[in-house]
């Protein structure tokens, strides 16, 4: 599973946006098929974004150099 920069939340919103008025227009048409594929698509984008934004408030773990043991 790809994991979404927490970086891309901006675009992550730009895409939200785009979905949500292709399947206004959809529903508009009447492309039914279409409005199911894109409800996917949102529950998907949710879910990154949820993801990236957990991996923005944990932060950075510094761990440290490695020691090698001398022999």
């Amino acid at each position: 599973m790809l994991s979404v920069s927490p970086k891309m939340l901006p675009r992550l919103d730009e895409l939200k946006a785009d979905l949500i008025a292709r399947r206004q227009r959809a529903a508009d048409e009447g492309w039914h098929g279409e409005i199911e594929g894109i409800d996917l698509t949102l529950t998907f984008l949710r879910s990154k974004r949820d993801q990236a934004r957990r991996a923005a408030s944990m932060g950075t773990v510094s761990l440290g150099m490695p020691v090698v043991p001398r022999r």
